[in-house]
């Protein structure tokens, strides 16, 4: 799946939270976190609900819709 990177980035400032620290929670390395955020990599589905939850967000809040 596809993550809109502006709205994980506002949802990461809403948490205060920056990129080590979400892939602390998520579980993940850093660089992974880099990764989507610079538009290189994709999530798994399970990786986004992770994120989503770390985030404390609905998934739809932080993917790109069709449409949009």
């Amino acid at each position: 799946m596809k993550i809109n990177k502006d709205k994980l980035r506002l949802a990461m400032a809403r948490k205060c939270m920056n990129a080590r620290e979400l892939a602390s929670a998520v579980e993940c390395s850093a660089e992974s976190i880099h990764q989507i955020l610079s538009g290189r990599r994709n999530v798994t589905t399970k990786k986004l609900g992770r994120i989503a939850k770390a985030l404390d967000v609905d998934v739809t809040e932080i993917i790109d819709q069709e449409g949009e």
